[in-house]
């Protein structure tokens, strides 16, 4: 069974009954990643707003620091546009809200992290890592001023592509997510630039960011996090080494 639930308390509730854990986070932990993976980087996680510990982390492990959004200047940071420089091989800690904070949630249990970029690989990658166990699909969804979840319409048609490759029975939350991206696929780029996240980094001159996230099925790479840092998932015969 495939089960989808939203946010941190989803990710707490499935992880206790799920073999593999897949967190969809596209605008924009979940596109970054994928930018940087491509370039042989090896991402780590880590929790948005203590600049001071961040810096302090990213020099014990001889990592780039990716910058708050905002600091602009041509620095790396969690719009994905600014990792296409990445160095080959390097490897870089990544503050996010959202994406790095439910990686960091989830335990022992194996965790992957996917967007429209990816959706296929991502599948896989979960399949192979469930060995037929139970998967939880965990759309990250943005925070209201408050800190209550907003659901984000970007992240449910995320899931919705990684679902759309996965054959094993569904919930009815996984199922709803699967058939709605089926749906609006065609207009993928419209609606990423039209709903309210998009509307926000297109604001803001993060157009570019709302582009790349909207790339359907241009990497093989699915973002595994093992030892604390994202690296691509191996191939399947590799999968239980």
């Amino acid at each position: 069974m495939i089960r989808l639930e939203w946010g941190l308390a989803g990710l707490e509730a499935l992880q206790p009954e799920v073999a593999v854990l897949v967190v969809v986070d596209v605008l924009s932990f979940g596109t970054a990643l994928d930018v940087a993976l491509a370039r042989s980087v090896t991402v780590y996680p880590f929790p948005h707003g203590d600049e001071v510990a961040a810096a302090a982390r990213a020099e014990a492990l001889g990592a780039l620091l990716a910058r708050p959004r905002r600091a602009g200047g041509g620095q790396w940071s969690l719009s994905p546009a600014s990792l296409a420089t990445l160095p080959e091989g390097s490897s870089l800690l990544l503050p996010s809200p959202n994406g790095s904070r439910l990686s960091l949630a989830a335990g022992g249990t194996p965790l992957l992290a996917g967007c429209l970029r990816n959706a296929a690989a991502v599948a896989h990658a979960a399949r192979q890592l469930a060995q037929g166990g139970p998967i939880g699909l965990v759309p990250a969804g943005e925070r209201w001023p408050d800190g209550s979840l907003r659901p984000a319409v970007e992240d449910w048609l995320g899931a919705g592509a990684i679902l759309s490759h996965l054959d094993d029975p569904l919930s009815p939350e996984a199922e709803l997510a699967r058939d709605g991206f089926q749906a609006a696929a065609p207009a993928i780029g419209r609606l990423l630039e039209d709903c309210v996240s998009g509307q926000e980094l297109i604001g803001r001159g993060f157009s570019e960011d709302v582009a790349l996230a909207a790339a359907l099925e241009v990497s093989a790479a699915a973002p595994w996090l093992q030892d604390g840092a994202f690296r691509p998932a191996p191939d399947s015969s590799r999968m239980g080494a």
